[in-house]
């Protein structure tokens, strides 16, 4: 039976070159890899693409061909559609070892950089603080998928990697198998995707806590509970009502900039006279995630997490607000900001310590030890000052990501 390789054009030269012909099981991994692996019910790898140190690194899992190719297709579409998930690369069929025995087909997708798994994070230093960040994060991410009408059917923190967003997480879909896309989804759909996270949230908590690794005083039922909550907060804000008062003239204004301060860009509203109330009815009709990503990826050409995004355009609005000159465009003042600013801290990183951090991340956290240091002082310390006592006294001991970069 001939190996069979379906995927991207431009990959699949590079995936052919793994070693098919292998059990996934028996493929070696790179140890860095390996600790930041994930659990799964499939056999899964972290592999690079070649022996270069910086090359591609994909995560291959061993499925049946029936449920390879609809995650391939499904995670396709995610993509398409701008859903935080991982990007897929290829399904492998045909496989035989060489003895010619049927090997499992495979799904080869690409591994998410600066991401790791929710064990991996809640097994490190991290406290209750942490814990529901990554609660908030998938929630988001749950209310992401189903605004596009994507049913999950098995959310959990298994199934997703996190990846640091300023002093949150942001989380990606990285397990499609059980997905759905309906054109809606019900309301009974919805809570029915909320009762499967519930229960799996809890349920994963709670072996962490047997296993002594959770933060201690930590209720996993609770944690749980939290990230239905939050996907309830933000499913209400996004698409129910929100009777206003018709005599402030700044009343949709501020509903508006509240949905924008929660990450989505309002792209058509109904706002009507609610007789029975006499209020206004304003009512978001049409919402796309990424509203401060899209407004620093305008600016300054950047791919960030939404919360970087948002503190990056913060210090961005304050440059603006002392450097702007007259007849200086904002998209000029954006560019100077990038080299004297955004760049200039970042270069000062040095080459060995390169790569353990994002660059957004990187200045989220630089400013973050400004503040402490200012504080400490008494006085502005500087943003020079805080990145070089930053990338001394922190960079050293920071790894998101479990692949060394450089």
């Amino acid at each position: 039976m001939p190996l069979r390789i379906t995927g991207l054009g431009d990959e699949i030269s590079t995936v052919a070159g793994l070693p098919w012909e292998q059990p996934l099981e028996l493929w070696p991994e790179d140890p860095s890899l390996a600790e930041k692996r994930g659990i799964s019910r499939h056999v899964v790898r972290l592999v690079r693409a070649n022996e270069a140190f910086d090359s591609e690194i994909y995560a291959v899992k061993e499925t049946v061909s029936e449920f390879a190719n609809r995650e391939y297709r499904l995670l396709r579409e995610l993509a398409s559609l701008g859903a935080p998930s991982v990007d897929p690369i290829a399904v492998v069929e045909g496989r035989e070892d060489t003895h010619g025995e049927e090997l499992p087909p495979a799904l080869a997708t690409r591994f998410l950089p600066f991401s790791l798994p929710y064990r991996v994070l809640l097994s490190g230093n991290v406290d209750a603080h942490d814990v529901m960040n990554m609660a908030n994060a998938l929630a988001l991410l749950l209310v992401r998928l189903h605004l596009l009408g994507f049913w999950w059917g098995d959310c959990s923190l298994s199934n997703a990697l996190f990846r640091r967003d300023a002093e949150g997480f942001a989380a990606y879909l990285v397990d499609a198998e059980t997905g759905e896309f309906h054109k809606m989804l019900s309301t009974g759909q919805r809570e029915h995707d909320l009762d499967i996270a519930h229960f799996n949230v809890a349920a994963e908590l709670e072996d962490l806590a047997l296993s002594g690794v959770l933060y201690p005083g930590m209720d996993p039922v609770r944690a749980s509970d939290g990230v239905i909550k939050r996907y309830r907060r933000l499913w209400a804000a996004l698409k129910e009502p929100q009777l206003l008062d018709p005599k402030d003239r700044h009343a949709v204004e501020r509903a508006m900039r509240q949905l924008q301060d929660l990450g989505f860009a309002v792209e058509e509203v109904s706002v009507s006279l609610d007789g029975e109330h006499q209020a206004l009815a304003f009512q978001p009709k049409l919402v796309a995630a990424g509203y401060h990503q899209a407004r620093l990826r305008d600016l300054t050409g950047l791919e960030t997490e939404e919360l970087q995004a948002k503190r990056l355009l913060a210090s961005f609005d304050r440059y603006r607000t002392r450097e702007e000159e007259p007849g200086v465009s904002v998209e000029q003042v954006a560019g100077r900001w990038m080299r004297e600013v955004f760049n200039r801290i970042n270069e000062l990183i040095p080459e060995h310590l390169q790569g353990r951090i994002e660059p957004a991340q990187f200045f989220h956290e630089v400013l973050e030890h400004r503040w402490y240091l200012s504080e400490k002082a008494g006085h502005d310390v500087g943003l020079e000052f805080a990145a070089n006592s930053y990338i001394a006294e922190i960079l050293p001991f920071r790894r998101d990501s479990g692949v060394v970069l450089r």
